[in-house]
């Protein structure tokens, strides 16, 4: 990056016309070994296309592309010229700033210097004494303080104050006021009561800018005996204009202001009423700036005379920040704009400006006086959906065989209807901010309508809940407000929809939490039902006879829509197991196959497929045989499953009388009745994140004790085993603001987390203590790598314990780490028992990101390394005593459970549907033999041969 430094100032240089002026930069330039000396012929190129005077005694010459080849190493220097030389044929310039760069490095000179020319400067530059001085002129920022309609959110959704912290920190974040780490520097006990329901905050650290964000509750919450609406987050430096700080205030302390302030619901008179910026309600057009060195200098004053030659304003902003005078040189220049960024220009309403749009536009396409290699611009162009994952290749064939991810029990066969992804034709922008608003609001309308006619027809409650989400996804005010926005740029409403809805899509699918990620389709789902209404597109006609549904992805719309009698099963080209598309299909029991991969889309309508949902095989234009096969595989599973429910209850012993205990991994705890209904003979996993995340607050100690009666009730005596707060890094909680990090997976998260916040893990240690009432009760901790972690852990379960007696108490933690499957021999000397989740275990071992959309498959639990490590944990905790559960995907895997069992795993956690089918083929095995089986197992070379020896 390029810097202005003391060291690189030349001071009291004299030079009596410009063309000496530029050879003695060049000389200095040489001097420094920066560029040889035929880079004189740039700079005067430079001049003769378009003079470098900058304002107020600053010019900042440089070389012409073709002058590059003459610079040995980008830098800058500052030559000081107290005498004065003229430079555009009016200007005297007592500062020169020369600039060897080599492609655009030198816009991060020119924001410092048009900063700083905010303030006239000119006078202190002609008599600056020192290098000191000139560099403490140029980094001078003048004072500011930014308020405005983007810093201000109204009918926001907060539960709690930490809310409100987190909503106006990220309003901050967006605008680039403030950095990583604000967040944090936000302590309560700053928190100031300004009158009604309005309070404030501040902070000093990480502030980039000055600035305040205003959050506007939908329902004031109580704070400190107090009602808290709306919160000032006021981001302070040294660059705090306080005078303007001070008329803020004044607003704020005024009585009759202030219950103005209070009373008002829309952002934009809000903004007005505290003098702050508006988002102007002008036409507006768009453009990728192409330049390949960005808006500097020359194309900047070729933009400027551009939009001068129209009567009206125009006014211009990057990549959806604040609109500056685009007829301003200084104030283009600080932006900082560099080539691929997007400019919004915006033109006074009833002037030739409007018009003039269209002129603004072509010049900026054209390269403002350069060369451009042209960027498609999504200005002139339609938009339509992309697919949510890019394949690897464009290059797609039809499958024959292949595998994809089981998704949805059972098998199924029949002909393909094929639903490619759509697309929407439209227009960029639209007539009226009025008309596009009408449309806008008649399409939610109608969306919202169907939705509630989905919820009221449908039977079954996970469908419901899906849709309910979607109910609540097009109620949120900042969705409404954001697309809002977008009709006051003059976008369509399509266009304005599509935008917001893409972009929080790919913000949610790029969390490292598969599970939220996966999140995004159910924001593209409610993104193309509602664009499809904008664009009157047809609705997609189904067959009439059973069929295999092949696409893309399925969103719980499109499941919901069809006829479950008609759809024999679904293949998609990409998703997951824990999608909503294939919690759907399970509830409606209709097989599935996801993330077969793009090729999938070129089987040809009609062609039979056959798709098994246990394995995730598929096959294109399958014998007929093979179809019998399938057919009959179909019915003996039915009988299995049917004889299977009716002996549930019954206890999972083999031939040879050897006992596993089966247990159940749940979420929610209304699961409880249902697992221990299906055969559960205790809880093997209380996932309580998930508990946590029931609730839009952090849950007390008095609501989690209440949660947790629940479960202890329907066991009804068995045992229960639960899992500490497991959250942070990449499962985040909205009431639990964390920074984002680099590699949450290698983060803070689990037992990291809640030592560092030992309150949190005290007060939930208290309510499941109390909520036993000496019932059976497991208590493990996630993530222990270290001896040290389950120490410290486990001194606060004492101190919470002596206060709060637990006969039937078992501590052990997870074995999730490599480093605590290797330490088990330690470990085992102190824990009670281990519970192995193979999910975490196996990414960790095998360094495979389990969400991966190409590599997943290959993360198997029943890789040799993983099952080295279970033996060597087992084998350990056997010694002391101490019994082993799994408690990962691969306790439920029917060609894993005779391996787990002959490595001497004692108990078995899966989801509660795969219980009476695991106990049943339990009481078919022998022990000795998946002894013996497991032993050759140890000694195989990848997970696939593993698998083949069970076969």
């Amino acid at each position: 990056m390029l810097a202005l430094d003391t060291q690189h100032v030349r001071m009291n240089q004299h030079a009596v016309d410009k063309a000496q002026a530029l050879q003695c930069l060049v000389d200095i330039l040489v001097e420094d070994q920066l560029v040889q000396p035929e880079y004189i012929q740039g700079l005067i190129g430079r001049e003769q296309q378009s003079a470098t005077y900058l304002g107020q005694g600053i010019a900042i010459p440089h070389g012409t592309p073709q002058s590059r080849q003459y610079i040995l190493e980008t830098g800058v220097r500052l030559a000081h010229f107290p005498e004065g030389v003229v430079w555009d044929g009016e200007n005297k310039i007592y500062l020169a700033v020369v600039i060897a760069a080599k492609s655009d490095e030198h816009l991060q000179v020119l924001q410092i210097l048009t900063r700083a020319l905010l303030d006239d400067v000119s006078e202190r530059v002609q008599n600056a004494q020192s290098a000191q001085q000139i560099i403490e002129l140029l980094q001078a920022q003048p004072p500011s303080l930014n308020l405005h309609e983007n810093l201000i959110t109204t009918q926001a959704v907060v539960t709690d104050i930490d809310d409100f912290l987190w909503q106006a920190s990220q309003l901050l974040k967006q605008q680039k006021m403030v950095e990583s780490g604000f967040l944090s520097q936000l302590q309560l006990k700053n928190m100031i009561h300004l009158g009604e329901d309005i309070w404030s905050i501040s902070a000093n650290q990480h502030v980039l800018s000055p600035a305040v964000s205003i959050i506007k509750a939908e329902q004031p919450i109580q704070y400190q005996d107090q009602k808290l609406g709306t919160l000032l987050c006021i981001a302070s430096n040294p660059q705090l204009d306080m005078s303007q700080f001070n008329r803020l205030m004044d607003i704020f302390f005024d009585p009759e202001q202030l219950q103005a302030l209070s009373q008002q619901q829309d952002a934009q008179h809000l903004a007005q009423l505290i003098g702050a910026d508006v988002i102007p309600d002008w036409a507006s057009q768009r453009v990728i700036l192409a330049n390949a060195h960005g808006l500097h200098a020359r194309p900047a004053t070729q933009l400027v005379n551009t939009c001068k030659a129209f009567q009206g304003e125009i006014q211009v902003s990057v990549d959806g920040g604040q609109f500056v005078s685009a007829k301003s040189l200084t104030k283009l220049l600080s932006l900082g704009c560099k080539r691929g960024q997007t400019l919004t220009f915006i033109a006074e309403p009833e002037t030739d400006a409007v018009a003039g749009l269209s002129a603004v536009i072509a010049a900026v396409k054209q390269g403002l006086g350069e060369e451009v290699e042209p960027i498609q611009d999504e200005a002139d162009t339609v938009v339509a959906p992309e697919p949510t994952h890019p394949m690897l290749s464009e290059t797609l064939t039809v499958p024959d065989q292949s595998q994809g991810i089981a998704a949805s029990s059972g098998l199924a066969f029949g002909p393909a209807h094929v639903v490619k992804p759509r697309q929407f034709q439209y227009e960029r922008f639209g007539s009226s901010v009025k008309v596009e608003s009408e449309k806008f609001d008649i399409a939610i309308h109608q969306v919202k309508n169907s939705i509630r006619q989905f919820i009221a027809q449908s039977s079954i409650d996970a469908i419901k809940q899906i849709f309910m989400a979607h109910l609540e996804m097009l109620d949120d005010p900042d969705l409404i407000q954001s697309v809002q926005r977008g009709l006051k740029q003059n976008l369509s409403a399509a266009a304005a929809w599509h935008e917001h809805i893409e972009a929080a899509a790919k913000a949610q699918e790029s969390l490292n939490d598969r599970l939220l990620a996966e999140r995004a389709a159910d924001l593209r789902d409610i993104g193309e039902r509602v664009l499809a209404v904008l664009c009157g597109a047809p609705e997609i006609v189904e067959p009439q006879e059973p069929y295999i549904l092949v696409m893309h992805d399925v969103g719980p719309s499109d499941v919901a829509r069809l006829n479950k009698d008609r759809v024999a099963g679904i293949l998609t080209a990409v998703g997951g197991a824990s999608a909503h598309s294939a919690i759907v299909a399970r509830a409606l029991g209709i097989p599935a196959v996801v993330g077969a991969g793009a090729a999938v889309l070129n089987i040809p309508n009609h062609s039979v497929v056959l798709i098994n949902g246990d394995t995730g095989e598929f096959v294109v234009k399958p014998e007929a045989q093979r179809i019998e096969q399938a057919m009959a595989e179909r019915e003996r599973q039915r009988q299995l499953r049917e004889q299977a429910e009716q002996h549930c209850l019954e206890p999972a012993i083999t031939l040879d009388q050897h006992a596993v205990e089966i247990a159940a991994n749940i979420g929610k705890v209304h699961a409880t009745a249902k697992a221990v209904e299906q055969g559960a003979e205790a809880i093997g996993l209380l996932r309580t994140e998930l508990v946590f995340m029931s609730h839009n607050s952090a849950p007390n100690e008095a609501v989690q004790e209440a949660d947790y009666r629940v479960v202890f009730d329907a066991l009804a005596g068995r045992p229960l085993v639960v899992r500490t707060l497991d959250v942070g890094g990449d499962k985040p909680l909205p009431y639990l603001p964390m920074e984002p990090e680099e590699n949450p997976f290698l983060g803070l998260r689990g037992i990291r987390l809640t030592l560092r916040q030992p309150e949190l893990l005290r007060q939930q240690l208290v309510a499941l203590l109390k909520a036993a009432d000496n019932r059976p009760l497991r208590i493990m901790f996630p993530m222990i790598g270290r001896v040290e972690e389950w120490r410290e852990a486990k001194a606060i379960l004492d101190e919470v314990r002596a206060q709060h007696p637990c006969e039937h108490l078992e501590v052990g933690i997870m074995v999730e780490v490599p480093a605590a499957a290797l330490l088990s021999p330690i470990l085992a000397q102190e824990v009670d028992f281990f519970s192995i989740g193979t999910n975490d275990l196996t990414q960790y071992t095998m360094a495979i990101d389990r969400g991966h959309p190409v590599l997943s498959a290959e993360a198997d639990g029943l890789h040799p390394s993983i099952l080295l490590l279970i033996d060597q944990t087992v084998r350990a905790a056997h010694q002391h005593g101490k019994w082993v559960g799994i408690c990962g995907e691969l306790a439920g895997d029917p060609k894993a459970v005779p391996v787990l069992m002959g490595l001497g795993v004692d108990e078995l956690s899966m989801s509660s549907t795969r219980i009476p089918l695991v106990k049943a083929q339990i009481r078919q095995l022998n022990f000795a033999d998946c002894q013996q089986l497991a032993q050759r197992a140890l000694l195989c070379d990848s997970a696939t041969a593993v698998r083949d020896l069970v076969e």
